[in-house]
């Protein structure tokens, strides 16, 4: 069940908010093939991670980030960094993990502002950094899920492979 402090309405880049980010705040860009995430920071400004080899201004959409395996931590204006997209504020996880102050988030983001960090879809990307930077520690709904996507596929592969072994077996017998 979703309360108005976890999940708060979705705005477009263009339209104006209902309800206006608070420093501290997970953000939660809507692209074409997955969700991108960031830190809002205050003044219309965000914290989050981009490919290594690409600039602020191509980064904005970029399927490639899914892939890198490097990123830099950048402040960005979040009208920039969602462009045509949507975007909401969700603190999804505020009933689980203890938000730390409003002041150790920001300061614990500002100190990151152009380091190189290493990235890994399901192991460290961006929904991992933001929540270690409000929480103190690393979460991601979406990795958990793609993980246990792999592992299905991959139990259905081999029970798949099992079957057809069982199969070549019993057809290559005499009688």
């Amino acid at each position: 069940m979703m309360d108005n402090q976890q999940r708060r309405t979705v705005h477009m880049a263009s339209s104006a908010a209902d309800e206006e980010p608070q420093p501290g705040d997970l953000i939660e860009i809507f692209r074409p093939a997955y969700q991108h995430w960031a830190l809002y920071l205050g003044d219309g400004y965000i914290i989050n991670l981009t490919p290594v080899d690409e600039s602020p201004a191509t980064a904005v959409s970029s399927v490639k980030s899914v892939f890198s395996r490097k990123a830099v931590v950048r402040m960005q204006l979040l009208k920039e960094v969602v462009g045509g997209d949507s975007y909401r504020i969700n603190n999804k996880y505020d009933d689980n993990h203890t938000p730390l102050a409003v002041s150790e988030i920001i300061q614990r983001a500002q100190l990151l502002i152009g380091q190189e960090v290493s990235y890994d879809l399901l192991g460290s990307n961006c929904e991992h950094f933001v929540t270690l930077l409000r929480y103190g520690e690393a979460v991601s709904e979406q990795a958990s899920r793609a993980i246990g996507a792999i592992s299905l596929v991959t139990a259905a592969a081999s029970a798949f492979s099992v079957l057809g072994l069982i199969n070549t077996r019993s057809r290559n017998r005499p009688f």
